[in-house]
């Protein structure tokens, strides 16, 4: 048995819709344990849109020691003002101490691993949260020193060598040190995460055409390259020109792709995955996913939400967890 514990995320967003309808769907008491980090009147309040089919109970944060095993344990998070479909500092202030309680729960033993909801980066603005994501507050709170942004589908996987930078500063971003970081923290993911033992990665050129052999920009020459080269295995391949190498669907060819910033793999990404495919925060001491896509405020409280990235997170949670106990 896997026991997951589920964020709300943001709760304007279609977070908590979400995951009442992922535990319609996966609720099994005989396979795994749910736990579900989200103020009381926020679940109550979905549960009118979402019914329930799944047995529950809601207990307080102070009682983590009387979680069932048969039933979905909702954590309350104390009552928390909703105001549908926009960010707000209690929403942000919410998903932020759900995140600092789930992380909590893993490294005290209570749960295996970490299912987060989306949140919103204007929310945690307005809170003074000052994170710009999941993936960085969750390397902080575990810290965690060579972590990975990593989306996963049964069709590709795709590493970020940055993560959520302004395009005019991804370019400082790419250095030998850092691209070798990323390079041994994908292949590290890969053999541990996903079982495969001798991955084959392929590495995302920076520039238009790769740089057109420095014409264009030098960074494939003078960094990537170099990097590649370095690696004694010889499992690493590239730079390749990303338009091409997705246009002609070479990542069939590869166990993983590396890119060099968020949009350059997020677009081809998502075009082929989207609702079932899933973000992983490679790099950390405990397993956690999430969606492939945002709080969709523009839908939030109609009860239209897919919940199929939600459920594919679950799913994937499991398996790497199962992975990681069999390496």
């Amino acid at each position: 048995m896997v026991r997951l514990v589920f964020t709300c995320g943001d709760i304007n967003g279609i977070g908590p819709e979400i995951c009442l309808k992922t535990f319609n769907k996966i609720y099994n008491p005989r396979k795994r344990q749910i736990i579900f980090l989200c103020p009381a009147n926020v679940f109550l309040k979905t549960a009118q849109i979402v019914k329930p089919e799944f047995q529950y109970q809601v207990i307080t944060k102070s009682s983590f020691e009387i979680i069932d095993k048969l039933k979905v344990t909702v954590i309350d998070r104390g009552y928390a003002k909703q105001t549908v479909g926009k960010a707000t500092k209690t929403s942000g202030r919410v998903s932020y101490n759900a995140i600092i309680d789930s992380v909590k729960l893993v490294q005290s033993g209570f749960a295996d691993v970490i299912v987060t909801a989306p949140i919103s980066k204007h929310a945690f603005h307005l809170s003074g949260i000052n994170f710009p994501g999941h993936t960085e507050l969750l390397a902080k709170l575990s810290n965690a020193k060579k972590f990975m942004m990593l989306f996963v589908s049964k069709k590709m996987k795709c590493g970020l060598a940055t993560i959520h930078l302004s395009i005019k500063n991804i370019h400082n971003s790419v250095t030998k040190k850092n691209l070798t970081n990323s390079i041994n923290t994908l292949k590290n993911s890969l053999r541990n995460d996903f079982g495969i033992s001798e991955p084959q990665i392929a590495v995302l050129g920076l520039n238009p055409h790769a740089g057109e052999d420095g014409n264009i920009g030098n960074e494939e020459n003078k960094i990537i390259s170099p990097v590649i080269k370095s690696h004694k295995d010889k499992n690493v391949f590239g730079p390749f020109v990303p338009d091409a190498f997705f246009g002609n669907h070479l990542y069939s060819k590869f166990d993983a792709v590396l890119g060099m910033y968020h949009d350059q793999v997020l677009i081809p990404f998502k075009m082929l995955n989207f609702n079932s495919g899933i973000n992983f925060t490679a790099g950390l001491p405990f397993v956690r996913t999430s969606p492939d896509h945002g709080t969709a405020f523009d839908i939030a409280g109609k009860g239209i939400a897919s919940e199929e990235s939600m459920i594919q997170s679950a799913f994937w949670a499991e398996k790497i967890f199962m992975n990681r106990k069999k390496s």
